[in-house]
């Protein structure tokens, strides 16, 4: 996606959003989480950051790679300082609030003129739902003609039957849309083509 707008002459910034509570991913192992990939200005991030920047030809930066304990540790340190003035400190605003904040930025930092934001993990996971919640404000802060939301799911094949399971994607969208988040386009991975009517079927959803 993010070639195709490029090749369009659009100015890309790209940026994942990690549910783990680890500030970075600099401490842990790669076993588990594959190499760290430093920033030209030398943060510790996903090993998607690098894949990112060969495809895209772009240069990513401190803004391009955001985890749950990197926000929540900015947001307790505001805190602390008093910044919130004895305040509540809550998820909704505080937490969503830095969440839009670093998307902000993201942009702001590169005068990108798209910035496409991935959220790791899968919908339903209890770590993503701040995440979530930060994105479907971002529509109602930016309005709906500069927000685009891209769902991307598996289409399970299964070879003996020779069939194609819809129901997990179906599943996933209606846990996006109790969210208040209505995908814009939906983008399937699958072994096999598509049939026509699965493709009108998944339309629906």
């Amino acid at each position: 996606l993010g070639r195709l707008l490029k090749n369009r002459g659009l100015k890309l910034a790209i940026q994942k959003l990690d549910p783990y509570i680890n500030i970075d991913p600099g401490t842990m192992s790669p076993y588990q989480h594959g190499e760290t990939f430093v920033t030209g200005d030398g943060l510790e991030t996903d090993l998607d950051m690098g894949h990112y920047e060969r495809f895209m030809d772009i240069n990513t930066n401190m803004y391009s790679n955001v985890t749950t304990g990197r926000i929540y540790s900015e947001v307790l340190a505001k805190e602390r300082r008093g910044d919130y003035n004895g305040g509540t400190v809550q998820v909704i605003p505080h937490i969503t609030d830095a969440i839009k904040d670093k998307m902000k930025k993201a942009a702001e930092s590169t005068d990108a003129d798209v910035v496409i934001v991935e959220v790791g993990g899968t919908v339903g996971d209890i770590e993503s739902l701040p995440f979530i919640e930060a994105l479907r404000q971002m529509k109602s802060d930016l309005g709906s003609d500069n927000v685009f939301y891209i769902h991307t799911s598996l289409i399970v094949y299964l070879t003996a039957a020779g069939e194609a399971k819809t129901k997990p994607t179906q599943h996933s969208v209606a846990q996006l849309r109790s969210l208040g988040i209505q995908p814009d386009m939906i983008v399937l991975r699958t072994s096999s083509p598509l049939e026509d009517n699965l493709k009108k079927k998944i339309s629906t959803f």
